[in-house]
């Protein structure tokens, strides 16, 4: 049956403007008043959104077009939150690939739009920030069918129409040198170009659970696409897995339907529309919302597993408490479980006391995200080093995550690059020139290698070159992988760092402490360039006497202290090591902090 409902995703690289464009569709489009008072990136509602300028959660937005409901789902670029991706993309029927007109291609990109390919969806081409004074709209268009051509497009993915348009301008033409008025073109082209999926009305109630929102006034918030029938308020529903079991049973309390950024309640959601319901409290993403009569599953991506687990306990250093207000571990318990509930990429697990939480997630960032968010929270708590998990195969064979890295970098760097993933296990899969110099290449390595190396990529390229990372299989344990080189500067009392000691001590290694930072027994305060441990004192203050002569007073001039994020800080420590996280700052330091304690703990592992 026909019906006048559009669902498109947006894909785009990081930065490369799409939500700019949403909010300008949106402003175009009347979604708001005249007077009302709008602000910029819309869609990155999240507050580490909007300051890191990456979409991490998939949102739905709606705006009406021509008496036709276009339904907008903005994804998130990054492979860390594959578990968003490949589900939002099961709401579409078509995609508006977004590609900077002098960036082009990137790596990002051709990670969602494998995914949105193979799910069949009909691609619209905008070429993006067409103002810029360096854009090679030409070029990129034929980048852009290259990569189509490479991902395996079909022939009508491959016929895509283009646009080229200036989403913070506000303004969309069929043509480079077109006319540039408003984004209507791209509204028109929508319409044009996707065809709405054909639903059945007169089928029972059945719609796919595809996002999940914990809401403190609704309970459980299910986000899908109704796929046949019609949802009202207040009749009785079931939830059943993908093996058709029933999961949960109950009512309909309420059915919401996406207006602009604003979530609206109606009484009844019609097949094709993507709606928010509310009455299952066990229904979970995957997980079939429909009639009692309907005993089938609608297909659904599975959600790919974990690949790393860390492990949270309380603050226990001599600090703790002086910095946050969040500091038990029932309170860091009950947030943990709330984002395993809200976030499915995401799993949770305790020990028996319930006093030691272990977080798996897929990917560094995906695991950083959340210990900055817990942290602006008021949170005070102590991290384990990241573990990846392995897993066990039929013949007992040790498996072990393997990663893909694309690499595009400039000639000049590529023989260390190959030298620094060599030491990482990694193995060259391909290397091809992609003109001015510049080189691809493309690794397969064990996601152990792999913890913290983005910034020693930047490091070795000089902040020139661009990694991605994807998942690609679980493959064979590779084998022992050796850890940090350095060995660490402990502490060896508490007190406050004095400019004079570190001064004195910066020739032993790279200090992380400055002037009148609080230090304690067994914090972590530099790396030393040699293997092996090392306690020092940088609270010894200067000798007062009263002899002045030429030469005694050294200019003391202090290297400033490297700004590292909490992934990179995770990424150097050793097993014997932990990262203490509050609101105001983050330390390095042993798990355990006393020295006779350590000394006595490595004879006992050595004995046994």
């Amino acid at each position: 049956m026909d019906n006048n409902i559009r669902n498109i995703t947006i894909i785009a690289h990081v930065d490369h403007g799409k939500t700019t464009l949403i909010d300008n569709l949106m402003k175009q489009s009347g979604s708001f008043r005249d007077n009302e008072v709008v602000d910029e990136r819309l869609m990155d509602s999240g507050e580490l959104e909007k300051e890191r300028g990456i979409t991490i959660l998939a949102k739905p937005t709606s705006i009406n077009w021509k008496d036709n409901r276009i339904n907008i789902i903005d994804t998130p670029g990054h492979r860390d939150f594959a578990a968003e991706v490949e589900r939002v993309l099961g709401l579409a029927d078509g995609a508006l690939l977004l590609v900077d007109s002098s960036e082009g291609v990137m790596p990002q990109t051709k990670f969602v739009l494998s995914k949105a390919l193979k799910q069949g969806l009909k691609p619209i081409v905008v070429i993006n920030k067409l103002d810029k004074t360096d854009q090679r709209a030409d070029e990129v268009l034929n980048e852009t069918f290259d990569l189509f051509v490479s991902l395996d497009a079909n022939e009508e993915q491959l016929d895509f129409p283009v646009l080229y348009a200036s989403g913070r301008s506000g303004w969309a033409s069929k043509d480079v040198d077109g006319p540039r008025e408003n984004l209507n073109p791209l509204l028109d082209l929508v319409l044009d170009h996707i065809k709405p999926s054909q639903f059945d009305k007169s089928k029972p109630f059945a719609m796919l659970s595809t996002l999940l929102y914990a809401d403190n006034f609704l309970g459980r918030s299910l986000v899908g696409r109704i796929s046949q029938g019609t949802a009202k308020a207040n009749q009785q529903i079931k939830a059943i897995n993908l093996k058709g079991e029933k999961v949960d049973e109950g009512r309909l309390t309420k059915i919401f339907r996406y207006e602009g950024t604003k979530k609206v309640p109606i009484e009844i959601g019609e097949a094709g529309d993507i709606v928010v319901i509310a009455g299952l409290e066990k229904a979970n993403v995957a997980d079939t919302i429909c009639d009692l009569e309907v005993n089938e599953p609608i297909e659904a991506t599975p959600i790919d597993p974990p690949t790393m687990s860390i492990k949270i306990t309380v603050n226990s250093s001599p600090l703790a408490g002086k910095e946050g207000k969040k500091l038990t571990s029932t309170q860091i318990r009950d947030r943990l479980i709330l984002e395993a509930q809200n976030n499915v990429g995401i799993s949770f697990s305790e020990n028996s006391n319930k006093d030691a939480f272990e977080i798996s997630g897929r990917g560094e960032l995906m695991l950083e995200i959340l210990l900055t968010q817990m942290r602006r929270e008021g949170f005070e708590m102590t991290v384990s080093p990241p573990k990846v998990l392995f897993k066990i195969d039929e013949n007992s064979k040790k498996l072990e995550p393997i990663e893909e890295i694309t690499m595009d970098l400039d000639e000049e760097y590529s023989s260390r690059i190959i030298d620094s993933m060599n030491r990482r296990k990694g193995k060259l899969v391909e290397l091809k020139d992609t003109g001015k110099n510049k080189k691809r290449l493309i690794f397969q390595a064990p996601t152990r290698g792999l913890m913290g190396y983005t910034s020693r990529f930047l490091t070795l390229t000089k902040g020139t070159g661009v990694i991605n990372r994807i998942f690609h299989s679980y493959g064979d344990f590779e084998g022992e992988m050796e850890g940090r080189r350095n060995g660490a500067l402990i502490s060896m009392d508490q007190g406050k760092a004095v400019a004079f000691s570190i001064f004195n001590l910066q020739a032993r290694g790279e200090m992380f402490v400055t002037h009148n930072d609080p230090v304690y027994t067994g914090m972590i305060v530099g790396l030393a360039p040699k293997p092996g441990d090392m306690i020092i004192n940088v609270m010894k203050g200067k000798k007062l006497t009263n002899m002045r002569t030429q030469g005694t007073d050294e200019n003391i001039v202090l290297t400033p202290v490297r700004q590292m994020s909490i992934a990179e800080q995770l990424s150097i420590l050793n097993t014997d090591e932990a990262l203490e996280i509050t609101p105001k700052a983050c330390r390095l330091r042993k798990a355990i902090l006393d020295p006779n304690e350590r000394k006595r703990s490595e004879k006992q592992k050595t004995t046994t």
